[in-house]
């Protein structure tokens, strides 16, 4: 978000923000909205149910929580948000609570993978505000710990995300104990067929807010592809951490392969942590909050982290490997050149990926720079490939050449020593 301190708070105030909130958010420097605030929070204050798309890190968490906040203080109820992962809840309670617990509203927490007894000490102070995972509140839901009849509210942040990993079936239940006079929330950085259902089954004649269309990256981000065979993807990230030297995060598509390239990375003298599924949730928020705070350089995630981090300042997003579909690319990459700032996207695709990167290229409009492949350090026990993975069993779709067109808008490769080619060259090279 825009800090410049010159400008009047009014900004929020003249969106219909109370005065008492304006302040609040003056105080947190929060000073211009952004775009989807913009339009979405006079909606918001309304009452009127809402669809929301905009790209990530755009302040989609304000954008529905600041009406929340300032609806809940003026009548008696309850809002509720959900979102897809742990990381994302404790995120989106911590921005919430910066303004909220100015005004005295109280708000839980109820995610999994950490003992429920706190949590339902929480619901037992009645908090104005319910901040969940789909599964942690349905396990609630059942054991009758927690009651919904008293929502007034509900937000579903990150909705395409929550249908990719399945929550659809939950949500349904948890809508169920909603009362029917409610006001909700969809928010979304795409919008999928499968979307719109949902805010048909949800929501009453929705106003559709959209800020940016599915696949828009942000202005100052760049982005270049290395075609490289699987066996030297590692030595090829030696290589690039040699050169980058600000934080990075480094994406890879299994659990298994997070774990063994963090270690890899350590092994080349960088300090590293990683993420994913199998970590407990305070392994989790602490390799996160290390990266944050600058105690790990380099976090190495799969796609659970491809929404939940929200770290200011990332030099370079790593793609170790593509994602499974296109929309997780744009996700991955929002990590960086975030709230304005610039930041870099660098992917190693193999050969075989031409359609993989067809997608994301279709998805995103424009076309990749393809970089040459730099001289990559010695083979060493460091450097040893990420092969055998017991998950990995994604068909091998041939090695034909991708054609197509370099982009001539992406920032060459630092490693590039000649201009690109011209004409019409292979996107694949072995």
């Amino acid at each position: 978000m825009n800090k410049n301190t010159n400008v009047t708070g009014s900004e929020f105030t003249r969106l219909g923000v109370a005065p008492s909130i304006s302040t609040a958010l003056t105080n947190l420097k929060i000073i211009t909205p952004t775009p989807i605030q913009r339009q979405a929070i006079p909606v918001a204050l309304q009452g009127k149910d809402l669809v929301g798309v905009a790209q990530t890190g755009t302040g989609k968490t304000l954008a529905f929580g600041l009406p929340m906040i300032q609806r809940l203080n003026q009548v008696n109820g309850q809002g509720l948000i959900i979102l897809p992962t742990r990381e994302l809840a404790i995120q989106v309670d911590e921005e919430l609570r910066k303004v909220a617990g100015k005004l005295g509203l109280k708000t839980a927490v109820l995610i999994g993978g950490t003992n429920q007894r706190p949590q339902v000490k929480a619901l037992n102070q009645r908090p104005h505000i319910i901040v969940a995972t789909p599964g942690r509140l349905n396990d609630l839901l059942e054991q009758k710990v927690v009651r919904l009849n008293q929502i007034k509210i509900a937000v579903l942040d990150e909705a395409d995300r929550m249908l990719d990993m399945g929550f659809a079936p939950q949500i349904r239940k948890v809508f169920q104990h909603l009362p029917a006079d409610r006001q909700t929330m969809l928010f979304s950085a795409t919008l999928a067929p499968e979307i719109m259902k949902m805010a048909t089954n949800y929501l009453k004649i929705p106003i559709r807010i959209e800020v940016a269309p599915a696949g828009t990256v942000a202005a100052n981000l760049t982005q270049e592809i290395f075609i490289i065979s699987k066996l030297d993807k590692v030595r090829l990230v030696d290589k690039l951490l040699e050169q980058y030297h600000g934080s990075t995060l480094v994406f890879t598509r299994t659990k298994f392969g997070a774990k063994k390239l963090a270690r890899s990375i350590r092994d080349m003298g960088h300090t590293a942590a990683e993420i994913h599924s199998n970590r407990s949730l305070s392994q989790r928020q602490d390799a996160i909050q290390g990266f944050k705070s600058g105690k790990y350089r380099i976090l190495v995630a799969t796609d659970i982290a491809s929404r939940g981090i929200d770290v200011s300042g990332i030099e370079l997003v790593l793609n170790f490997d593509l994602p499974t579909n296109a929309e997780d690319y744009v996700h991955r990459i929002g990590r960086t050149a975030r709230a304005g700032g610039s930041g870099h996207a660098i992917s190693l695709a193999t050969p075989d990926q031409r359609h993989d990167l067809r997608d994301i290229e279709k998805l995103i409009k424009k076309n990749i720079d393809i970089s040459p492949l730099p001289p990559l350090p010695a083979n060493r026990p460091s450097l040893a490939p990420i092969s055998r993975d017991p998950q990995d069993f994604r068909s091998n779709r041939g090695s034909s050449r991708f054609q197509g067109r370099r982009s001539s808008n992406s920032r060459q490769s630092k490693f590039s020593s000649r201009p690109p080619r011209r004409g019409r060259p292979s996107r694949f090279s072995h």
